[in-house]
C-alpha cells in the first residue's frame, strides 16, 4: 500500500541527497570531503530503503525488505567520523572507535540471520498484513526489528555523545589561540546534532511502534517533516562549510599536554608584556589577532603566553583580547552619533552578532542597552 504524503518527503530527500553527492564528488579528495560522502551515501542508504517501504515497492521485492538495517546504525558513527575529520587535529580517528562502529552493523546483521534465511520472500510479504502472516514468522520479524532499532538507539547517543566532546574541544582550542573564532568554530555543527538526534531518536521510537502495529496521529507526517528539515540543513551546512587549515585545527591531542612550568615571576613578567601590547600598542584592534602573532609581538613563547594566561590571569586568548575590545567599545559607546555595528568593527570584532554576544557576556547588557544605560545615568 502507497503512503502518498511521505513518500513524496522521502522522493525528495533521495534527490536533495543524490544532489549534494554529485556537488562533493566534483571536490578534492581531502578528508572532510571524503567523509561527507561516506555519510551522504549511508544517508542514501537510509532513505531509499524508508522510500522502498512507504512507496509499496517491497511487494515486487520482499527479499530487500530490512536491508538497510545495519547501514543505519553507521549514521552516527559517521556523523562524528565527518565531524573528526572536520575539526580534530589528529589525522586518524581512534582504532577502537572504528572497531566500535563496525560492531553495530555486525550485531543487527547477527540478528538478522533467522529473519534473513528462516523466512521465505513470499512470507516476508505476508507478514505486511495481519491476516496472512504466520505467527512464529511475524515473531522473528518484530524481535528483529525491535533489536536493530535499539542498537541504533544506542551507537547513535554514544556516537552523538563523542561528536558534542569533538566540537567542545574544538571550540576550547581555538579559544586558546585566536581571537576571532566565528569561521573556524563550525559552530552549526552543533544545532546538526541536536537536530539530527532529535529526528533520529524519534524514528527509531516510530519505527518500534510501527513494528508492534502501534500507530498515532502523527504517524507517516511528522518523522518525515523532521527528516526534510534535518537533511536540507545538513546539506546547506556541510557544502557551505570550508576545509579548515591544519593551524585552525590545533595540536594534535598526542602532544598537546604542556611540560613547561613558569615561575610566578616569569608570569608577572609576561602579564606587564601582555598589558603593555594591549594598553599601550592596542593590538586587540587587529581583527585577525592570533596568539601566534601576539607571541611575535612580545617575544615570548606560544605556551608561556597561554600558560600566563591560564594560570596567572585565569582566563584564555579569545577572552582576554576581547575583554580589551569591550572596554573600548564601553568608552565608544558614549557617542551617540557613532553606529554600534562601526564601533563593533573599530575595535576589532569581524562581525556585530559576534560583537553583541561577547558584550553581553562580559557587561551584562547589549550594546545598545548599555548605551540606553549611560544616557539615562546623565540625566
Amino acid at each position: 500500500m502507497v503512503q502518498l504524503f511521505p513518500t513524496i518527503l522521502y522522493s525528495c530527500m533521495v534527490g536533495m541527497t543524490i544532489l549534494a553527492l554529485l556537488d562533493v564528488f566534483k571536490r578534492p579528495n581531502d578528508r572532510q570531503t571524503v567523509f561527507l560522502k561516506g555519510l551522504l551515501l549511508l544517508l542514501l542508504t537510509h532513505l531509499a530503503g524508508e522510500l522502498f517501504i512507504y512507496s509499496g515497492a517491497y511487494v515486487y521485492a520482499p527479499a530487500l525488505a530490512g536491508a538497510q538495517l545495519p547501514f543505519r546504525v553507521l549514521l552516527g558513527p559517521a556523523l562524528y567520523f565527518y565531524a573528526h575529520a572536520t575539526m580534530s587535529p589528529d589525522k586518524a580517528a581512534d582504532k577502537r572507535l572504528w572497531v566500535l562502529a563496525i560492531s553495530g552493523p555486525v550485531l543487527v546483521l547477527a540478528a538478522m540471520m533467522p529473519f534473513i534465511f528462516l523466512i521465505s520472500s513470499e512470507d516476508k510479504l505476508a507478514l505486511a498484513n495481519p491476516l496472512t502472516r504466520d505467527p512464529e514468522q511475524w515473531k522473528i520479524a518484530l524481535l528483529t526489528c525491535l533489536f536493530s532499532a535499539l542498537v541504533f538507539i544506542a551507537f547513535t547517543l554514544t556516537f552523538l555523545g563523542f561528536a558534542f566532546r569533538l566540537h567542545n574541544a574544538h571550540c576550547q582550542q581555538l579559544q586558546e589561540r585566536f581571537s576571532d573564532i566565528e569561521q573556524r568554530s563550525v559552530n552549526w555543527f552543533k544545532t546538526i546534532l541536536i537536530i539530527w538526534g532529535v529526528t533520529w531518536l524519534a524514528f527509531a521510537v516510530e519505527f518500534c511502534l510501527n513494528a508492534l502495529g502501534w500507530r498515532w496521529f502523527g504517524s507517516g507526517i511528522v518523522l518525515p517533516v523532521l527528516e526534510v528539515i534535518a537533511l536540507a540543513i545538513f546539506i546547506q551546512k556541510a557544502l557551505a562549510q570550508k576545509v579548515l587549515t591544519t593551524a585552525d585545527k590545533g595540536v594534535p591531542h598526542v602532544s598537546q599536554k604542556r611540560t613547561a612550568i613558569l615561575s610566578p615571576d616569569k608570569m608577572q613578567l609576561i602579564a606587564a608584556k601582555l598589558a603593555h601590547a594591549m594598553n599601550d600598542e592596542k593590538l586587540f584592534l587587529q581583527e585577525d589577532l592570533s596568539l601566534n602573532m601576539l607571541s611575535q609581538a612580545i617575544t615570548e613563547t606560544e605556551n608561556h603566553i597561554s600558560e600566563t594566561l591560564s594560570q596567572h590571569l585565569q582566563t584564555n586568548f579569545f577572552q582576554f583580547v576581547n575583554s580589551y575590545r569591550i572596554e573600548e567599545a564601553k568608552k565608544a559607546l558614549h557617542d551617540r552619533k557613532k553606529l554600534v555595528t562601526s564601533i563593533a568593527f573599530d575595535v576589532g570584532f569581524n562581525s556585530k552578532s559576534t560583537f553583541n554576544n561577547a558584550f553581553k557576556k562580559i557587561v551584562g547588557h547589549s550594546p545598545s542597552a548599555y548605551r540606553n544605560l549611560l544616557q539615562e545615568n546623565k540625566h
